[in-house]
């Protein structure tokens, strides 16, 4: 039976037919290597601010609210950035907010939020989105820089130390509180406005 595959494609059988296993192992783990390094530095640098920033979406909205919050300038001089707050730093969870940020790119090629009116029209939605993802993690992203138990309460005004002792015995998490920390809280839709202000 004769070879009736491409040139290229059978030069390459043959090249894998005459190499022994070890050295077919070796060249699997050195296409290994360089595959984990390449994807690993693209997924380090998508979490650079400037990468946040590259779209005016962003730049000219939530990043320039950022500017003005206490995770961007304060007197520790310690600095949150963007995948501080987004992203997280376990690798398998971080790999999974990579995967769901790919949507983010489709709206940004449907032009979903390309203009300042469009991106506020959607601004509650996408903060809910946010806020929700938080409450589910047990606001993960924020314990990787604060904790409960580090907290010296008696430093805190007289409020923020009954609520930091209270909170984790009722079960509260950052972002039950703390939501608008960076960004500016979003205006409700009037629907949700009217059943935010129904009695419980």
């Amino acid at each position: 039976m004769s070879d009736t595959r491409p040139g290229l494609l059978r030069r390459v059988a043959a090249f894998f037919r005459r190499r022994s296993p070890l050295v077919l192992l070796l060249i699997g783990v050195a296409g290994g290597i360089v595959f984990w390094g390449g994807f690993n530095t693209a997924m380090e640098l998508s979490n650079e601010m400037s990468f946040c920033i590259s779209c005016h979406e962003m730049r000219d909205t939530v990043y320039q609210e950022y500017r003005e919050s206490v995770h961007f300038r304060n007197p520790s001089g310690v600095q949150a950035t963007c995948a501080d707050c987004h992203v997280p730093r376990v690798w398998v969870h971080k790999v999974i907010r990579k995967i769901q940020a790919t949507s983010e790119l489709y709206h940004k090629a449907m032009g979903t939020v390309d203009t300042p009116e469009k991106f506020e029209a959607k601004r509650w939605e996408l903060a809910n989105r946010v806020w929700a993802k938080m409450k589910e993690t047990d606001s993960r992203e924020c314990r990787n820089c604060h904790d409960f138990n580090a907290m010296d309460l008696s430093e805190q005004d007289r409020s923020g130390r009954k609520k930091h002792a209270e909170a984790p015995v009722q079960g509260k998490t950052c972002i039950d509180c703390h939501k608008g920390i960076a960004h500016a809280y979003p205006k409700a839709p009037d629907t949700e406005a009217a059943k935010d202000a129904e009695p419980q």
